[in-house]
């Protein structure tokens, strides 16, 4: 989505680690333009300015235009950035030069809105599977993200990225059978086993084997041995 918003550049001749420190001390970081007849072309910029953007509600989708010393101004978007990983500060970024009359490629997010009634009557789980899209369009028709209502949703339902409204220029990539949310039914928790009845379970356990055979052997053992026979 086009933006009024205007960032200033500087161009740059050296690169390297060393240039991208200087760059950085002075409050400022290594960019690269890419993109039009003009070739790649390397800048330095204010990291605070493009982090502003990345966070906005278009992030890295707005186009706005960059303004370089002796040239017009361009309209461009992040199409590549880097942040540090332990002081989350952004460390360098990529620019695609804009040809607004030129249809280009986005990823635009999908967001939910709604309870669904499979959640709520039926007592299912709602999940989202999907959380972008790819379009096609003109540069100023880039919407800021699709919302899609699940509140009918119920067991076993799902809503498509085929069901997304496209509007103007608006042309879906992705695959429309790609599942964007869905309700599903929560696993049902096993039934522990019943208890045994019956006279079975009432008869009680049998006697070891070789507890019995012990108790023969003693009584032999107490009986007296048979008296001797008279010639």
């Amino acid at each position: 989505m086009r933006k009024e918003i205007t960032v200033t550049a500087e161009g740059r001749d050296s690169r390297g680690k060393n240039e991208a420190r200087r760059l950085r001390a002075k409050g400022s970081m290594p960019a690269v333009v890419y993109g039009g007849s003009d070739g790649p072309l390397p800048v330095a910029v204010n990291p605070k300015e493009l982090s502003r953007i990345l966070n906005s509600k278009t992030g890295h989708n707005t186009i706005f235009k960059l303004n370089l010393a002796g040239s017009e101004d361009t309209p461009v978007m992040i199409v590549d950035w880097q942040y540090d990983p332990i002081k989350d500060s952004l460390l360098h970024v990529d620019l695609k030069r804009i040809d607004l009359t030129q249809r280009i490629t986005v990823n635009v997010p999908v967001v939910t809105q709604g309870d669904p009634k499979g959640v709520k009557v039926q007592g299912g789980l709602h999940e989202v599977v999907t959380r972008e899209v790819q379009i096609e369009c003109l540069p100023n028709e880039i919407p800021e993200q699709f919302v899609v209502d699940v509140s009918e949703l119920m067991i076993g339902q799902s809503i498509r990225a085929g069901e997304i409204p496209m509007t103007g220029s608006i042309k879906l990539l992705s695959n429309p059978d790609t599942v964007i949310s869905h309700v599903v039914a929560l696993r049902a928790e096993e039934e522990p086993a019943a208890a045994a009845t019956g006279p079975e379970a009432a008869a009680p356990a049998a006697e070891p084997e070789v507890i019995k055979k012990g108790k023969k052997e003693e009584e032999a053992a107490a009986e007296p041995p048979p008296a001797p026979k008279k010639k």
